[in-house]
């Protein structure tokens, strides 16, 4: 079971345990589902109509921690912990691993020192034990510890509860994304478009190219035929310098040799 499938049926079974209780009764179950080992998200328990009755009461106290594991830190409890109720183990953990996530939130690379920090630890070790055995392992996070830089470099973090009016920034964000994607495509299309038509151009100059070459091979042809068979005429007049057999006979590379004298320098007087 992947945990995304395995929050929804825990949601569902504590949303189900809060609707069914009242006053004091509910902070049993707000105890159990924020102590939960693989339960990270609380707003729809937030949500419950009795469970938001609490505000305003003796018992809202219950209300005040279940806000805290949606939204905020173990900094948060400790800077609240004189009007918050003790907490048991398995809450500190559960708290300490929605801090990492929030912190992840807003950066990939956490420094050992702000982590030692956010989350009380004493030494390095503890550290790097507390975010493989209780981060990873639990499948919150994925990340590589870089001890010679002292970080851990966020490659994957789950998301937590929206904070009140976090919503619409988000939508904000979302809305300024769409506008930048539809910028880049509406440039990527003028590119392949400026693309096409230079391709085109080219070949049609290629093509040109290729046909005034052409054309000047004929004309070249055309010409050498022409003087050669002039040549062939003069050869074969009574009288002439030498016998057309005779030279029909030589190496072309000799009949050639002698055309081009015989251009240049015209035949020799008899």
């Amino acid at each position: 079971m992947d945990i995304e499938q395995k929050q929804a049926e825990l949601i569902d079974h504590f949303v189900k345990q809060a609707s069914a209780q009242k006053g004091s009764a509910l902070g049993s179950v707000i105890v159990e589902a924020t102590s939960h080992p693989s339960l990270f998200a609380f707003s729809e328990i937030l949500a419950v109509p009795a469970v938001a009755e609490l505000e305003g009461t003796d018992n809202s106290v219950y209300l005040e921690v279940l806000r805290l594991f949606a939204h905020g830190t173990w900094s948060d409890y400790k800077s609240n912990s004189g009007s918050l109720p003790q907490l048991v183990p398995d809450q500190v953990l559960k708290l300490k691993q929605l801090t990492v996530l929030t912190l992840a939130e807003t950066n990939k690379v956490l420094p050992y020192d702000q982590l030692l920090l956010e989350l009380d630890v004493t030494n390095v070790r503890e550290l790097e034990d507390f975010l493989i055995n209780e981060c990873m392992y639990a499948g919150i996070v994925r990340g590589k510890l870089d001890q010679l830089r002292r970080c851990f470099e966020v490659q994957f973090a789950a998301g937590r509860d929206l904070r009140p009016g976090q919503l619409g920034s988000m939508i904000q964000t979302l809305s300024n994304w769409l506008a930048t994607s539809d910028n880049l495509l509406i440039s990527i299309q003028e590119k392949i478009k400026w693309a096409d038509t230079m391709s085109e151009l080219d070949k049609k100059h290629r093509k040109e190219v290729e046909d005034r070459v052409e054309d000047v091979k004929k004309s070249l042809s055309l010409k050498a035929d022409i003087d050669f068979r002039g040549l062939e005429e003069m050869y074969s007049e009574p009288g002439g310098v030498m016998d057309y057999e005779e030279d029909r006979s030589r190496p072309k590379s000799q009949q050639i040799y002698l055309i081009l004298n015989l251009t240049v320098l015209g035949p020799p007087v008899l």
